[in-house]
């Protein structure tokens, strides 16, 4: 079964003392994007070797989607708040799956 999903893959340095409220946040983003249309999952995963290290993996019907969601009032909430808590700027790299 072939599929054009548009995967959003956001790597994520948090400062130490703000990893609480980071979680939070972020995880109001993903209640509010699973709600989405065009979102086929929106996880957020922790490194286990890195406390304060997250990832966020968007898997998205098109890239039209992920357009989408980038003009919701959760995602510009989530973008507000959390720009502050960050140890450098987060880092969005687009994939597509590869199948046989």
């Amino acid at each position: 079964m072939e599929n054009n999903y548009h995967i959003a893959v956001i790597t994520i340095k948090v400062k130490k003392e703000c990893i609480d409220d980071f979680i939070a946040i972020t995880q109001k983003n993903v209640q509010c994007s699973r709600k989405e249309a065009g979102i086929v999952s929106f996880d957020l995963f922790r490194k286990k070797e890195s406390l304060d290290e997250f990832m966020l993996i968007e898997v998205y019907k098109t890239p039209e989607d992920q357009m989408k969601h980038r003009n919701t009032a959760h995602f510009f909430e989530f973008k507000e708040k959390v720009g502050s808590l960050l140890q450098e700027p987060y880092n969005v790299n687009n994939y597509a799956i590869v199948q046989d």
